[in-house]
Formats: structure tokens, C-alpha cells, sequence
């Protein structure tokens, strides 16, 4: 019968069911030898370790950035080396050509140094990224990568010209980025078959002359950056061409002439900057009607003519950056067309007039710069300006020359975090609509003719960390609300705010600095040339996060507070031309962040303290104080009795009679000594010399 055959089958299948797995999960392929060679020699040349590297475990697939491919064969090839940002120093040994399958090796963001060009022959690497290291020489000799699509070598030290082999065997690449290099010459031949090109990034060399035939024929190149190097000539009108186009930056070159009228054949253009450069002339109508610009950035050029963009076409336009050119104005009505305009830049430019009140139909502006740009009547705006209700950045510095500073509580910037309107003249008080806009981070009205005193109400700002009413003519005391500024105080969590182009600061003495963020900015509070008074409050030790105190050129009196010390991340402490008395407080050594101090021309007195960043501060930052001794002025006498006064004159005597020391007594006197002690004397001298010889 079958029956007993069947069931005797039965767990024999289920048992070889549960155990076939098991034992083809020990038959785990291991790390193939040369592979593991190649490793082990990369981990023993550098002069750093490895994180997640056991070069003793055989298995080199389980280490950490190493990929190896599901081979069927009796050994694991790796094909993926991935070590970025590892801390790697040293340098690259040859042992890695043994990796004769790697598609991938990243080496990015590390200390690696030598010439890594003998790496440049692997002959199915696909991606390879060494940026970020310091890498260095030449790359004119040959170059064998036939598989790559990406290449990339920027943030390093190569050198030489450009002009080798790359694209002679490396016919897919898509990405190449030699960016932030020393390359220089120009770069003639380079592009000669390199035709799946996507994204060329030669930014940040000294590559000159103009630009290589063979580039203005990639098809499918989508971004060129050629920002940062000497290019020059004229910008050839072939770019054109390139109708794939999205991104192209030839900022920081010396192109000139007039900017090609060639935006019609570039329909997916997006980003287009040409700052830093000498483009003269009006702008192409190409330009001011593409569809496809979100962004484009023209600032520090000779470029002339009214501001004409067509924003009923170019709606998609986002940021617009014409500054330090010689447009001229009117601003025109058609820009409130630009119902996507977020920031638009148009400071150092002869515009004139007043801000149409078009201007009021802009609902995606954010940033706003119209500075230096001789533009009059603050208070219309103002009006105009707070029914963008995103503003977030107005800067309106240099114009309104001499006008009266609005007043009116009906003004509402609810979105506000800087408002920028120094070098004015403009008279009239702090105002009193500023208290609504909660929101503000900084506010910089200097270099105005503001009068009155400083409100307490500029103490509520939860987040103000900038303030800057510095050469106005304020007077009073500081209100102590000042003191209680919370961001000063504390570390409050705010989220960042980085507009669409940089921020520059100008102090006195200083060029100007460049924050690419708000809160990229010193927090600071700055009163100095004003006329306020009064002692200077103990409280200010409060603010732990105030890098900056400036407030020099008042009339404070009183002591300096010892509590100051409490300013732990002070950088600047200016208490200069004040009338302020006493001594300078020792504790103020304890400020080890300080690296500007001075309270020159006071009222001081003592010794200045020694020790800590003291040490370091010249004699100006002490001088004009006639009672202060110690460091760079005049020793202190410390511990010495002064001597006792002179007797007074005797009754009778003249107060033009002289001590007289060598008279007629004084020499009888020492005469007579004299032959006394030589008549005792000689005779012993005498007797002592015979003995001696004896």
C-alpha cells in the first residue's frame, strides 16, 4: 500500500523546508582579497583612523561607507567607497587602484592632501567627489574614467590650466565641478566632446579671455557658473543656444558692453547674475519680458536707462537686484504687476520721485531695499509701504533729506524684523508706531537729528537684539526697560531670517560688513553721540548675550558698575568722552571675549586694572583720564609714604632766603676731620704693612 510511503515523506519535507534556509545563510560570501587589500592599505597610510573600520575583520563589506555589489560569484566586489566628512587626514596611497570595480568613491569634506591625478584611472567609476579636501597640482596628465557622469574636484588647491584629457574619454559625464581651485589661462578646447553635460561649476579660479567655442554647444547643459574669475570681452550672444539652460551666473568677471538680447531662445532660464562686472547700456527686451526669470541679480554694473521690466510677462519673477547702477526713475507703476515679487533691490541708483502708490499691490514683498536712491516724503511711504503685510526688511537709508519722522499710531508693520533707515537727517522723536511691530530684531535709525528721550516702550521687544540710535541728539537717562531686552538676556528661539541679498553695515571707521542673515549681525545696543546723562545702570550686567555696548560721546556720569563683568559675551565695551568718575572696576578683567575697550577722556582715577584681555588694550583706550596710572601711562606710586612737607620759615626769615649747604662752617668742619682721622690713621696703616711683609 502507499499510504505508509506518504506519511514517512511528509516530515521528511517539512524538516528540509526549515533547515534549506539555514544552511545556505552559512554560506555567507566573504570580502573579495584584492578588495580587502585595497582597504587595509587605504586605512594603514592615512595618518588618521577610520570610524567603523576593523581591518582585522576579514569581512570589509560590513565596514563603515563601503558598498559592495550581490555578486553571484565566490567573493563580495566592493563597488561603492563613500568616507565624507570623516576627519581623514594624510594621504591617499595607490593601494586603492586595487577597488578595480568601484563605481563610487566619495572623499569629500575631509584633510587629505598630495596629488590624487594617479586615482584617475579607474575604469568604471561612475561618481567621484573629492571636494572640500586639500588636494593640490596639476591635472594635464592623463585621464582614463571612460564610465564617469560626475566629477568633482572643488574646494582645493589644483592648479595649472584646464585644458586636459577629460573629455576625450569620458563622453557621459553629466556633472563637473572644479570649482574654488587655482586654474588659470583660458580654457579653449576643454568641452571638445563633452556633450551630456548638465551642470559645468568653474566658479572661484582665475580662468581668462572668453569664453570656449566648445561650451556655447552644450545642448543639455543646465546650470553654468563662471562667477569669480577673469573672464572677459564681451558676453557672447550664443549662450543662446543653450536652450536648456536654467541657471547661469558670470558674476565677479570683466565682462563689458551690453548685456545680448538673447533671453527669447532661453525659455527655461531661471536664475540669471551678472553682479561685479562692467555691463553697460540699457536692458535687452528679452529680458524685461521672459517668462521663465525667477531670479535676476544685475547689481555693481554701469547698466543705464528707466527700470522697464513687463511683470505682466514675467510672472513667475521672484527677486530682482539692480543695485549701484545708474538707472534712473521714476519707480514705475508697472512693477505692482509683479505679483510674486519677494525682493527687490534697487539702492545706489539716481531714481528720484516718490513711491508710487501702486506700490501698495504687492502682497508677496518681503524685502525691500530703495536705499540711497534720492527718493522724498517718508510719510507717504510709510503709508504706502504697511499694506505689504509680508515686509519683513525695509531699508530706506540716504534719502528723505531733513524730513519730519511720522508719528502717527495708525501705522501697522505687524511682519517687520528690520527696519534700516539711518543717514537721514530726520527730525522729530522715536516713533510711536514702532511699539506695534512685536516682531522687530533690528532697528538701526542712526545718523538722524531724533531729539526727546529714549521711551521706556523699547524694552518690550521680545526680540530686538540690534538697536542702533547712535549720532542723534536724544537726551536723558537710559530707561531701565532697556536692560530687560529678552533676547539679550537670553538665547530666545527665533526662526532665521535670510533675505534674498546680503545686509552690509557700515560703522564709523569701519567698511562695511556684509551678514547674509539678520541674526548673522553682533547683537548690539549703540547710543553713542547722543546727549544722554546720568549714571549708567548696574542692570546692563544683565545682558549675558550683548556683544557690543557703544556709549561713547554722552554726558553719563557716576561710577562704572563692577557688575558690567555680568556681559559675558561682550566683544566691545565703549565708554569713551563721558564725564564718568572713579575707578575702573577690577572685575571687568573677567571679560575674556572683550577685544575693544575704552573709557578714554573721563573723569577716572586709580590703577587700571591687570590681567586677562587688560593686557592686551593700548594707551589710548586710558588716555584723557589725568588720575588714572598702571598699564601704558604713568607708573602708580603704590605703597610709598610721600615725603613730609618743608618746615615752615622761622619768624623773620625771608621766604627768598636758601638753605646753605658748602658755606664757610661746612668746610672748616670737614677740614678739621679730615687731619684728624689722617693722624691716627697713617700711623696703624704703617705698622700693619710691616707686619705683613714680616
Amino acid at each position: 500500500m502507499d499510504i505508509p510511503e506518504i506519511s514517512f515523506s511528509l516530515p521528511f519535507i517539512i524538516l528540509f523546508s526549515i533547515l534549506y534556509p539555514l544552511i545556505l545563510s552559512c554560506q555567507v560570501l566573504a570580502c573579495n582579497p584584492n578588495d580587502l587589500a585595497a582597504l587595509r592599505g587605504l586605512a594603514g597610510c592615512l595618518e588618521s583612523n577610520i570610524g567603523g573600520w576593523n581591518v582585522s575583520n576579514s569581512d570589509c563589506c560590513s565596514w563603515t561607507g563601503v558598498t559592495c555589489s550581490n555578486s553571484t560569484s565566490s567573493s563580495l566586489r566592493v563597488v561603492g567607497l563613500e568616507l565624507g566628512s570623516n576627519r581623514l587626514y594624510g594621504t591617499v596611497c595607490e593601494s586603492l587602484l586595487g577597488l578595480d570595480e568601484l563605481k563610487i568613491l566619495n572623499l569629500s569634506n575631509n584633510f587629505l592632501q598630495g596629488s590624487p591625478t594617479r586615482f584617475f584611472l579607474f575604469q568604471n567609476l561612475e561618481i567621484l567627489d573629492l571636494s572640500s579636501n586639500d588636494f593640490g597640482g596639476s591635472l594635464s596628465a592623463s585621464i582614463w574614467l571612460p564610465s564617469i557622469t560626475s566629477f568633482n574636484i572643488s574646494h582645493n588647491h589644483f592648479s595649472g590650466s584646464l585644458n586636459f584629457s577629460l573629455c576625450e574619454t569620458s563622453t557621459n559625464i553629466q556633472v563637473l565641478d572644479v570649482s574654488k581651485n587655482n586654474f588659470n589661462g583660458e580654457a579653449a578646447t576643454f568641452f571638445q566632446n563633452c556633450t551630456s553635460l548638465q551642470n559645468v561649476s568653474f566658479n572661484g579660479n582665475s580662468l581668462s579671455g572668453a569664453l570656449p567655442e566648445n561650451l556655447l554647444r552644450l545642448q543639455n547643459l543646465q546650470r553654468l557658473h563662471l562667477q569669480d574669475n577673469q573672464f572677459s570681452g564681451q558676453l557672447d550672444g550664443r549662450i543662446g543656444n543653450l536652450s536648456s539652460l536654467v541657471e547661469l551666473d558670470v558674476s565677479n568677471n570683466n565682462f563689458t558692453g551690453n548685456i545680448p538680447d538673447m533671453f527669447g531662445s532661453l525659455g527655461k532660464l531661471e536664475y540669471f547674475t551678472a553682479t561685479s562686472n562692467k555691463f553697460s547700456g540699457k536692458l535687452p527686451n528679452s529680458l524685461v519680458n521672459s517668462p521663465s526669470l525667477v531670479k535676476v541679480v544685475l547689481s555693481r554694473n554701469l547698466l543705464s536707462g528707466p527700470i522697464n521690466f513687463n511683470c505682466s510677462s514675467m510672472v513667475r519673477l521672484s527677486t530682482l537686484n539692480l543695485v549701484s547702477n545708474n538707472f534712473s526713475g521714476p519707480l514705475p507703476d508697472s512693477l505692482s504687476s509683479c505679483k510674486t515679487l519677494t525682493a527687490f533691490n534697487l539702492a545706489r541708483n539716481n531714481i528720484g520721485g516718490e513711491i508710487p502708490n501702486s506700490f501698495r499691490n504687492l502682497p508677496a514683498l518681503k524685502y525691500l531695499s530703495l536705499s540711497n536712491t534720492s527718493i522724498s516724503n517718508i510719510s507717504l511711504a510709510l503709508q504706502i509701504l504697511q499694506n505689504c503685510k509680508n515686509l519683513t526688511m525695509l531699508i530706506l537709508s540716504h534719502n528723505f533729506d531733513q524730513e519730519e519722522m511720522p508719528n502717527n499710531l495708525d501705522l501697522q508693520f505687524k511682519s517687520l524684523r528690520a527696519l534700516v533707515i539711518p543717514d537721514c537727517r530726520l527730525k522729530g522723536s522715536l516713533p510711536i508706531w514702532l511699539r506695534a511691530s512685536t516682531m522687530l530684531r533690528l532697528v538701526d535709525l542712526s545718523a538722524n537729528s531724533l531729539s526727546g528721550s529714549v521711551p521706556s516702550w523699547v524694552g518690550d521687544f521680545r526680540y530686538l537684539f540690534y538697536l542702533d540710535l547712535s549720532n542723534n541728539s536724544f537726551t536723558g537717562e537710559i530707561p531701565e526697560t532697556l536692560t530687560k531686552l529678552q533676547s539679550l538676556i537670553y538665547n530666545v528661539p527665533v526662526e532665521r531670517v535670510i533675505p534674498e541679498f546680503p545686509l552690509v553695515k557700515t560703522r564709523q571707521n569701519v567698511s562695511g560688513l556684509q551678514y547674509n542673515a539678520i541674526d548673522s549681525l553682533p547683537p548690539t545696543l549703540d547710543l553713542s553721540n547722543n546727549r544722554l546723562s546720568g549714571p549708567i545702570s548696574p542692570s546692563f550686567g544683565d545682558l549675558k548675550q550683548l556683544h557690543v555696548l557703544d556709549l561713547c560721546h554722552n554726558q553719563f556720569s557716576g561710577t562704572i558698575p563692577g557688575s558690567l563683568s555680568g556681559m559675558k559675551s561682550l566683544e566691545t565695551l565703549d565708554l569713551a568722552y563721558n564725564t564718568l568718575s572713579g575707578e575702573i572696576p577690577q572685575s571687568l578683567v573677567q571679560l575674556s571675549f572683550l577685544s575693544k575697550f575704552s573709557v578714554a577722556f573721563n573723569q577716572l582715577s586709580g590703577e587700571i586694572p591687570t590681567g586677562g584681555q587688560f593686557m592686551t588694550f593700548p594707551g589710548s583706550s586710558f588716555e584723557g583720564n589725568s588720575g588714572l596710572c598702571g598699564t601704558n601711562l604713568k607708573p602708580c606710586n603704590v605703597g610709598r609714604t610721600p615725603p613730609p612737607p618743608p618746615p615752615p620759615p622761622q619768624p623773620g626769615s625771608s621766604g627768598n632766603d636758601k638753605m646753605e649747604i658748602f658755606g664757610l662752617n661746612f668746610a672748616i668742619g670737614v677740614g678739621s676731620g679730615f687731619l684728624a682721622s689722617a693722624t691716627y690713621c697713617f700711623p696703624c696703616l704703617f705698622k700693619f704693612s710691616r707686619r705683613h711683609r714680616s
